[in-house]
């Protein structure tokens, strides 16, 4: 990590983290989703910000979370079509993870377990994707949940990668998928560099993806690309509303624009971080910065648009 990442004071980073996470219990956040559908005609997909496991204590506790997510979301009696769905980390479930060498052990268990439980419960999950070491696991995991009659499980798909447009003609059929150019720093060799190149891999994407009947979650905060996105690429691949959905962060001043998007009848839907205590929102967002230094300027900026 930068050392200068490193020494910025955790009450600073805090500070930071503050506006794009919905605070430290399962409680709050599903405060924040229920208040985003009532206030804001907004649905959500929830995610617990536990990366960098260190102990089998952690991973069982993230699991049992996830469990209780489950339930929490399925005990909120919204219509299916408004709840939130849930995204996770497979490495939020091991302590040997791929970027250290390790195996993975325990990841596979526990991302079944929860499928399970949220298929009884009519849960819609989505498996986050990783840095590149992740990748094949992740991508055979879903898979084999599909095979398994977890169809209630999507993916995430990162344009950065080169290795992308080949994934995405071999995902299991008519899944969701959150397309989104990714925030993890890839070699050149095997990903792109240039921003606007893995934005314009979206729109390109997001057709095939439609074109081959799958469900698209458009994920930018571009606005630009949404729009070019709903004008071009849905006319194009002849879909209707009920095939795809913009998403954003939590967080991210967007209100005006998700409002114009919602008075089209378009769904919008906010990816919504929590975590157990402040700790780990504060090392997540030390991890963001560290490889993303802009965000320092665009996390100042977003706290002088909430003045």
């Amino acid at each position: 990590m930068n050392p200068l990442i490193r020494v910025i004071p955790a009450f600073l980073v805090r500070l930071f983290a503050k506006p794009y996470v919905a605070g430290d219990s399962l409680q709050k956040a599903m405060d924040v989703v229920l208040r985003l559908r009532t206030e804001r005609g907004l649905l959500s997909t929830l995610d617990l910000l536990a990366e960098d496991i260190r102990t089998d204590e952690q991973a069982k506790l993230n699991l049992d979370t996830y469990l209780r997510m489950v339930d929490a979301v399925a005990a909120a009696g919204l219509p299916a079509a408004e709840q939130p769905t849930l995204s996770l980390k497979p490495s939020s479930y091991t302590t040997v993870p791929f970027q250290h060498g390790g195996d993975a052990k325990g990841s596979r268990e526990a991302v079944f377990a929860i499928a399970e439980r949220a298929k009884q419960k009519g849960v819609q999950l989505t498996l986050d994707m990783e840095g590149r070491h992740w990748t094949d696991w992740t991508l055979q995991v879903l898979k084999d949940l599909h095979a398994a009659g977890h169809t209630h499980v999507g993916c995430v798909l990162q344009t950065r990668l080169h290795r992308t447009e080949k994934d995405l003609r071999e995902l299991p059929k008519g899944i969701r998928v959150r397309l989104v150019i990714g925030i993890y720093r890839e070699p050149a060799e095997i990903a792109l560099v240039d921003k606007p190149a893995m934005k314009d891999r979206l729109l390109a994407f997001a057709e095939t993806l439609l074109r081959a009947g799958h469900y698209v979650e458009f994920a930018t905060h571009d606005d630009g690309y949404v729009r070019r996105f709903l004008s071009d690429v849905v006319p194009r691949a002849g879909v209707g509303k009920d095939r795809y959905e913009v998403q954003m962060l939590y967080g991210v001043p967007r209100e005006r624009f998700l409002a114009d998007l919602r008075s089209q009848g378009v769904t919008a839907r906010l990816y919504v971080p929590f975590a157990l205590g402040w700790g780990m929102a504060i090392q997540y967002l030390r991890r963001r910065l560290d490889e993303y230094p802009a965000m320092v300027l665009l996390v100042t900026k977003n706290l002088f648009l909430r003045k």
